[in-house]
């Protein structure tokens, strides 16, 4: 089964992330944009608020969301495999978390017009 990726393709840093994943991933992941999208919302069980303010991945019948969901990405491409081996652990993963987290919310109050 294919992982999901759920993400923000209106938000151009999104995008041009998310873009570039799409060159190396073979086809092991769907991409869908989360904006007003029912089947985002139905099979994470997130509103539009909670999909807009973190990536959301869906895998083997769970939701992954944040820094993790990055994890599980990195984890799928085989040229981003490094970052998933680097990251995992919990020192270097605090740190993700951190920067993920601070990024993510100024992307979402940047792009909360979306929710209108």
């Amino acid at each position: 089964m294919k992982v999901k990726v759920f993400y923000n393709n209106s938000c151009k840093i999104c995008k041009s992330e998310i873009d570039h994943y799409k060159k190396y991933c073979n086809n092991k992941i769907s991409w869908i944009d989360m904006i007003k999208n029912e089947e985002a919302q139905k099979l994470t069980s997130k509103t539009n608020r909670e999909l807009l303010r973190r990536i959301h991945v869906f895998k083997d019948g769970k939701v992954i969301s944040g820094a993790m969901a990055f994890l599980e990405i990195w984890k799928q491409i085989p040229r981003y495999n490094f970052l998933y081996k680097i990251f995992k652990i919990k020192f270097f993963y605090f740190f993700l978390f951190l920067f993920y987290e601070v990024a993510a919310l100024i992307l979402f109050f940047k792009n909360r017009h979306l929710l209108k």
